[in-house]
């Protein structure tokens, strides 16, 4: 059987085509043995093949088709649906006219699994189209967002097609993805003009054309041969879909049955409450177990010990234990009443209060348990990660620390050792087999709850964080998929004006990419069983990292990983005067001593500092890091004076212009962030002009092709891996290749109204968002609409009367009318999704909201050790009951055009 291939694409000089697919002659899916196609103008890239005998009778034919660009790197067409049924077609010749499927297509938004599954599902059309004798041509197209009881329909010229006559069209079937028409078309038709157009199956009427121009298809029609025309999507209106959905940690649920926290069975509830106010999706933080300490700084929960293993603390335990076992939790459910009553959660009670009970649990059923079929299935899809993490919280516990590396045994881990070391005949089994139990449970719990949002037609939206915990079971079980020896963080920003430290260790991508990104691809698939979408925290590691080495504290001593660094001979090309000492260390003189430590000015240089001979300073070798002078201070009391010599070290330590690039003897260098800033830049003895110009280049010119290089090395493969809905969170220092690689692969932005991306503008409006985005007015690392009012009166003032067009001044608090009209501007925004945090909603409510905004924060980025404790002040269930809020939201969210 010969295959002939036109793949309509335009490319540009040094571009070429291939085609890849399930058979050797495409190369068996391996994109170095793919087939390659030929220019043949400028619309189209022609090839053509034989199948031998054995590939031509197998089922089906699958293969996608890739671009390779002239540095070697390739960009792969969205989508694996293009698939030809070899068996019911008997022909010597399939002649296949394709269009290049472009990840960022809105369109193809809605063929991901929330839109499938749950959105879109009603969609479904149950037409099926007479079959055509010996048809010559068949026609397919995508369309996604038709009506219920709409079809697409074929007109055209020609008899076949009905001369354009709307009244009785060819009408088309779905058949997967695509909807189709088979038709056999006399040679004489040929070229004939077409479109697709909508029909509406209830009303037997047409309902329109699609836009554009005509369609032409030209060729022959041979007896022997097919020609399968897959043209792309209808060309309708594919951005006029627009959801709203509410986001809120899973801890700070409250329920009249929860303890003292949000549990996975919470969930259900916040489903009956969405339905009714027309909500479609519910967005959680990170739900990952993140004991390492079994203290309240467990409770970020970006700082997960495992990638996969869900958090005991979500566990309903009146669940697990049933009637058979309610006798054992009777005493824990004493203190249930008691910790639901508490205004915010106390993580550590909560948990050591689970804990306890879970190992009576398991004691009580551990035999019937570890014969059950189910729990069977879900331990041998589950052990690549389960039986490590269950090792890491035994081995955890054992050594109170978390922290492997100080474990006199098993700190490395061992595979064969491990696997022996957790056998059901070791002694301490059972302390490893709870966790098999904990998770199993979380497993259905969670699983239940995504179960019945699915069946009220809401889905799920989790949240990946950009890094792991260093003292993780994934660090410990694969230490050489990370750069254990650096520190992921941001640069400063309006938030954290010393950057943030997140202390994580940064990925090792060129160790990742090696078996195509494994890990992340397991990880996507389990989340996958619970979730429908998910954001990408800090998507901009992924086009580069903010790496910090270990020997500092603040994420102000970071740069950016990779970066093109600036050479030694870029100063003297500039007529930048280069001093090595000067740029590279940090510059200490008795005014710059007086601004860090004031009137402990005299104790900082005689207790931390040794005098140069020209007047300045330079640091003790014991103080000259900052790890090192905060190991120092751990020991001393914690006062005032005792912090401000500390912070003023750590500022003096940071006040340089130049990292010096390791392993490139003094040649290369990166600039500090906010060089501006520092003491250093304004103390130099020369024009400073030259300099800045450097560090702008450096920031904001050089970087953008590599940054934008690296992106499409992970995130093409990454995406693939899932068919969740993809969303970033693409806040902070954002690169300008960022939107158009975002855009590329069709991977919704976050757009925030008080964090515009556009220069020189103070705020977003949500009007300007793109189709392809989710807009909000807060999000956990922020305050809400109504703690922000009240923050900065300047910059309120010229909010109230610029973006909400008021006159006169501002009110001073939040009126309920004022955050109601900011969540109706986002609602009427056309981007794709408008999800506000649940404290945002209740701030509409005069009776419903809480009396002070400032205790409805999450999360404050400058503070590492933040507390996550806040909890909703009102339960679930009153919520579903106050119905004259619910439908007044409601009324907002169906007049404001989101379904």
């Amino acid at each position: 059987m010969k295959i002939r291939f036109y793949l309509r694409f335009h490319t540009k000089f040094g571009q070429s085509i291939f085609v890849t697919g399930n058979s050797l002659a495409l190369g068996n899916n391996m994109v170095d043995k793919a087939f390659p196609l030929h220019y043949l103008n400028n619309d189209f890239w022609e090839g053509s093949l034989e199948l031998d005998a054995a590939e031509a009778e197998q089922q089906e034919l699958q293969y996608s088709y890739f671009l390779k660009q002239e540095d070697g790197s390739i960009i792969k067409e969205w989508g694996q649906d293009r698939i030809i049924v070899l068996e019911e077609i008997d022909v010597e010749e399939i002649q296949l006219i394709d269009t290049w499927n472009h990840a960022g297509e809105f369109d193809n938004a809605f063929f991901t699994s929330p839109f499938q599954q749950t959105l879109l599902s009603h969609h479904k059309s149950a037409f099926k189209q007479k079959t055509a004798p010996a048809a010559t041509h068949i026609f397919r197209v995508k369309a996604p967002l038709l009506k219920r009881d709409e079809v697409l329909c074929l007109c055209g010229s020609g008899k076949v097609l009905k001369d354009w006559k709307t009244e009785n069209p060819l009408l088309m079937a779905i058949e997967g993805n695509w909807w189709v028409a088979k038709s056999k078309l006399p040679k004489e038709v040929l070229p004939l003009t077409y479109k697709y157009g909508v029909y509406d199956l209830k009303e037997k009427k047409f309902v329109r054309f699609e836009d554009g121009e005509n369609r032409v298809l030209f060729g022959d029609a041979e007896k022997k041969k097919l020609t399968i025309l897959q043209d792309g999507f209808a060309h309708l209106p594919n951005n006029t879909w627009r959801g709203a959905g509410v986001a809120i940690p899973l801890f700070s649920l409250r329920s009249k049955e929860s303890f003292g926290i949000g549990e996975f069975t919470d969930i259900k509830i916040l489903v009956d409450w969405a339905k009714k106010t027309g909500l479609k999706l519910i967005q959680l933080l990170p739900v990952n177990d993140t004991t390492a300490t079994h203290s309240f700084l467990d409770s970020y929960p970006y700082a997960a010990i495992s990638a996969f293993a869900l958090h005991p603390i979500y566990i309903n335990l009146s669940k697990v234990a049933g009637k058979k076992h309610a006798e054992i939790i009777k005493l824990v459910l004493k203190r249930q009443k008691q910790l639901n009553e508490l205004a915010d959660v106390d993580y550590e009670e909560v948990l050591r209060l689970k804990m306890a009970a879970l190992e009576e649990l398991y004691k009580a059923e551990k035999e019937v348990f570890l014969e059950d079929e189910g729990y069977k299935k879900f331990f041998e899809k589950s052990k690549h990660w389960l039986v490590p993490y269950a090792a890491f919280c035994y081995l955890r516990d054992r050594n109170n620390n978390a922290d492997f590396s100080q474990w006199p045994l098993y700190g490395q881990y061992n595979k064969s050792s491990i696997q022996k070391y957790v056998s059901p005949r070791a002694k301490h089994f059972d302390s490893i087999a709870v966790h098999y139990f904990t998770q199993y449970h979380l497993h259905l719990q969670l699983l239940e709850a995504t179960d019945y949002a699915h069946k009220n037609s809401i889905i799920l939206k989790g949240d990946i964080p950009i890094g792991i915990y260093r003292h993780s079971c994934d660090a410990w079980v694969d230490p050489d998929l990370y750069h254990m020896d650096l520190q992921a963080g941001a640069p400063p920003d309006g938030f954290a004006v010393k950057g943030q430290n997140w202390g994580f260790p940064t990925y090792n991508w060129e160790v990742m990419a090696k078996d195509g990104f494994e890990w992340w691809k397991r990880r996507f698939e389990q989340m996958s069983d619970y979730f429908d979408a998910f954001r990408i925290d800090h998507i901009l590691g992924f086009f580069r990292i903010w790496s910090i080495p270990m020997h500092a504290v603040e994420g102000v001593m970071g740069r950016f990983v990779p970066a093109v660094p600036v050479h030694i001979n870029e100063f003297s090309e500039r007529n930048i005067p280069f001093n090595h000492y000067r740029y590279t260390r940090p510059f200490i003189n008795d005014a710059v001593i007086w601004e860090c430590f004031n009137s402990s000015s005299d104790l900082a240089k005689s207790q931390f500092l040794e005098p140069n001979k020209d007047g300045t300073y330079h640091l003790k070798p014991e103080f000259d890091e900052q790890r090192k002078v905060e190991h120092y201070f751990a020991g001393l009391e914690q006062n005032d004076s005792n912090h401000q010599l500390k912070y003023g070290l750590f500022n003096l330590i940071s006040n340089v212009i130049l990292f010096e690039e390791p392993g490139s003897e003094g040649k290369q260098f990166h600039f500090r962030i906010a060089m501006e800033s520092t003491s250093s830049f304004r103390y130099l003895e020369w024009d400073k002009s030259s300099l800045k110009d450097l560090y702008v280049d450096y920031f904001y010119r050089r970087q953008d092709f590599a940054w934008k290089r690296e992106a499409m090395q992970k995130l093409p493969a990454l995406k693939a891996a899932t068919n969740m809905l993809v969303c970033g969170e693409d806040l902070g220092m954002v690169p300008d290749c960022v939107p158009d690689v975002m855009k590329q692969l069709g991977i919704l932005s976050l757009e925030i109204q008080r964090m515009p991306k556009a220069v020189g503008k103070e705020f977003f409006s949500p009007a300007d968002a793109p189709y392809l985005s989710v807009v909000t007015p807060s999000t956990h690392d922020m305050s809400t609409i109504r703690g922000w009012w009240e923050e900065d009166r300047e910059k309120t003032q010229r909010f109230f009367n610029h973006e909400m067009g008021q006159w006169g001044d501002a009110p001073f608090f939040c009126d309920p009318w004022i955050n109601k009209a900011i969540v109706i501007q986002h609602l009427y925004s056309p981007a794709m999704w408008s999800i506000f945090q649940l404290q945002d909603l209740l701030g509409m409510s005069e009776t419903i909201r809480r009396e002070n905004p400032n205790d409805e924060r999450i999360n404050i980025p400058a503070d590492p050790k933040n507390y996550w404790r806040y909890r909703m002040h009102i339960s679930l269930e009153d919520l579903v009951n106050e119905k004259d809020f619910n439908e007044e939201l409601k009324g907002y969210v169906h007049s404001s055009g989101r379904v």
